[in-house]
């Protein structure tokens, strides 16, 4: 006994130590266990709550650690679903989504009141809370949708927005329920109301990026940059409350708020999505598990009835508004399936309206008992409410998102017009700060989403001996394996010994079968004419693959505008599609403002190309290279400048181009650039079996590119044959 008392083992537990262990090993566990049962892993967790909760096996309480780690996982799936979402798409299909929202909530919300007064038998008020129990939801579907990569899917984007809307608008009417009860609705508080979102509205969307850029800019430490995030998403959140709105909206305008200066492959979006959930997230689930009460339900014949009357109704109506969504925006099956599981779910929002229905009385009985407005009854048969539409939810929503995810797989693979079936990366490193960037941009530009084919190299300098070689190229290799291993890539490393850097590069080149080249300079170098030269030594003359020459002056993150200048024919060159594909993927990613500098002829390749994935862009006529110099006054501090350049002698060289060291260590010393060497038909040499891309495949990949192009040009000028019949 002594030693059960020295522990505090007594139920339920007291030891923080014993309790936070008892929530780990459920988070690690329930999942596993309930999965060989077909539970799903979030329902697996609720479930878990219950069995634990004060309800259940009385082992914990639903204490103060509880709610406090339950409200931030509850707040980081608001955070990430801003966060995640595409702004582009999400702007252009804004109003989509406010129609979505409002007659979702206006069915929820009418059919909710009938069910109140027709049904139940509740006063009007009472009606309307009910009604506004209907209305509100919470994403805890959310995260199935995060972990299979479809948060940019147009059904999710409507859904997210349509949200904000409904849960708006339900928080408005419980809101002015609240003060109608109380006798506070006057006209000062419609007038507070009005300022405070205005006001926390302009702060947190245009004042946030502006203090999260200068942040990132200045601070590249990990641990300093999650901190600095999680205290933004909970200022938003108290911001929120100020203006007289719950926490979550704060949580997801601050995800919206960053989403451009936290990159979808990015270190730091990969930490955030890790912590969330791996420990807030199964908080906010175990934490609704808790509030369970089976034996609530059996009390009386009008809990179960209230239970079942609302649970149906709200279901009926959550899902009449997906199908309502499939029918106007010509959804699939996945897709209604997906809208219904994400607008489904009951949690959160509904408690906090039950509660305070339940603590306002209206009145007195003769015995002296409260009337409340939403009685005993409500209250326990909200809990199985919450607890059967967070299944159904569930369970319906993880379907359609599994099928959407592996449809994506399939068009992916279809789609790939490369001749080239496998992309490796290599990146030669000598200089240690500039390790970090020349990792971020290797994985902003890779096209699959695969976790490897990443190569890091150093080559060893001759003059040092071996051991002072091995640790100055082991220090590199290890930094750029740590800068990989934090966004969940597999780095192959490899140290190489030659007579020089040309020979050892060009050498992995051929052995590894490299299909991009990435070479960094520091942001204090200087850019010299022999590196762009096309003496039979340089790195670009023997190796006819797409390479990258990056000075990153700042973080990729925090980029405002990417300036593309292409010159005349790129489009005729083998590598154009391929090079494109890789500028595309770095807009896609770092969420950068498009604007391209090009001829006339190659203007309208690269409209084409961009418009099926990238809506946000400008294009601008681009005549004679003596026009770059103008460049210098219209480029601005935070863009990045990419310049596609050739090879001496091909078909988009430009003998201006042997002046780019100038003008760019002239004129955009203060901006980080890129310049992109296409694959080229060139030397005699290039041609051989032995190079990375062989007169074959080049010549299938000009031709599939510009086919393609050409295909989808004709395509969107030829009717639809079907819309006919």
């Amino acid at each position: 006994m002594v030693f059960m008392s020295l522990f505090d083992i007594a139920l339920p537990l007291k030891n923080p130590v014993l309790q936070f262990s008892l929530i780990l090993f459920i988070i690690l566990f329930a999942p596993i266990l309930l999965n060989r049962l077909k539970i799903p892993s979030l329902i697996s967790l609720i479930i878990a709550g219950a069995a634990i909760g004060p309800h259940g096996f009385n082992l914990m309480l639903r204490d103060s650690s509880i709610i406090l780690f339950g409200t931030v996982g509850l707040l980081y799936i608001m955070f990430l679903a801003g966060l995640e979402i595409d702004v582009e798409d999400f702007r252009k299909n804004s109003r989509n989504s406010i129609l979505f929202g409002l007659y979702t909530f206006s069915i929820s919300i009418v059919l909710g009141i009938l069910v109140g007064l027709y049904i139940l038998d509740f006063s009007l008020f009472s009606s309307i809370l009910i009604g506004s129990i209907f209305a509100s939801h919470t994403l805890i579907v959310y995260p199935v949708v995060s972990k299979l990569g479809i948060s940019m899917n147009k059904a999710v984007t409507i859904a997210i927005g349509g949200t904000i809307i409904t849960d708006t608008l339900a928080l408005l009417v419980l809101a002015v329920i609240a003060g109608m009860s109380s006798g506070e609705l006057m006209t000062g508080f419609w007038i507070r109301l009005l300022i405070g979102l205005t006001l926390f509205s302009l702060v947190v969307l245009l004042l946030f990026p502006v203090i999260a850029r200068w942040f990132f800019k200045r601070f590249d430490d990990s641990v300093l940059q999650y901190l600095f995030v999680l205290a933004m998403v909970f200022f938003g959140g108290f911001l929120a409350e100020a203006a007289g709105v719950e926490a979550i909206i704060g949580a997801f305008f601050s995800g919206l708020a960053l989403n451009r200066l936290i990159p979808r492959t990015s270190p730091l979006m990969n930490r955030i999505k890790f912590v969330g959930n791996a420990l807030f997230i199964p908080f906010f689930l175990i934490g609704v598990g808790m509030l369970i009460d089976i034996r609530a339900f059996f009390k009386d014949y009008n809990t179960i009835k209230v239970a079942a009357v609302i649970t149906v109704s709200a279901t009926v109506a959550k899902y009449f508004s997906a199908w309502i969504t499939q029918k106007i925006f010509g959804f699939s099956l996945d897709q209604r399936r997906l809208i219904f599981g994400l607008i489904s779910a009951h949690a959160a929002l509904a408690l906090a309206t039950v509660l305070i229905g339940y603590n306002i009385i209206t009145g007195y009985t003769l015995a002296g008992n409260p009337v409340r407005l939403l009685d005993e009854s409500v209250l326990n048969g909200t809990i199985l409410f919450i607890l059967i539409t967070c299944t159904l939810a569930t369970i319906v929503g993880e379907k359609g998102a599994q099928n959407i995810a592996l449809a994506d797989t399939v068009d992916e693979v279809a789609e790939s017009g490369l001749a080239v079936t496998e992309e490796r990366i290599l990146i030669p490193m000598n200089n240690i700060s500039t390790v970090e960037e020349l990792v971020n941009l290797s994985v902003t530009v890779k096209s699959k989403k695969d976790k490897t084919g990443i190569f890091a190299l150093h080559v060893a300098d001759n003059t040092m001996s071996d051991d002072a070689a091995e640790k100055h190229a082991g220090k590199l290799l290890e930094k750029a394996a740590v800068a990989a291993s934090s966004i969940d890539f597999d780095m192959t490393r490899l140290i190489r010994y030659d007579s020089n850097v040309v020979n050892g590069i060009t050498g992995v080149i051929r052995e590894q079968k490299i299909t991009d080249l990435i070479l960094g300079l520091h942001e204090k170098s200087i850019l010299t004419e022999s590196l762009l030269g096309s003496a039979s030594d340089n790195i670009l003359g023997r190796c006819n693959i797409t390479t990258f020459i990056y000075k990153p002056v700042q973080p990729l993150a925090t980029i405002r505008r990417t300036i593309v200048v292409v010159p005349a024919g790129a489009e005729n060159e083998i590598g154009f599609v391929h090079w494109m594909q890789k500028v595309i993927n770095i807009i896609r990613n770092t969420g950068s403002k498009l604007v391209v500098y090009a001829p006339k002829q190659t203007l309208v390749y690269l409209k084409e190309a961009c418009s099926q994935t990238i809506s946000n862009a400008e294009y601008k006529l681009f005549k004679e290279w003596d026009d770059f110099l103008v460049l210098s006054s219209e480029i601005k501090n935070d863009d990045n400048l990419i310049v596609v350049m050739s090879r001496k002698n091909n078909l988009s060289y430009h003998n201006k181009m042997a002046k780019m060291p100038v003008y760019l260590n002239k004129y955009f010393q203060k901006n980080s650039f890129i310049l992109v060497y296409p694959v080229q038909i060139g030397r005699e040499d290039d041609i051989s079996e032995e190079s990375p891309v062989s007169t074959v495949k080049k010549t299938m990949l000009r031709f599939e590119g510009i086919g393609k192009l050409l295909e989808k040009m004709y395509k969107k000028k030829k009717p639809d044959s079907s819309s006919e019949h």
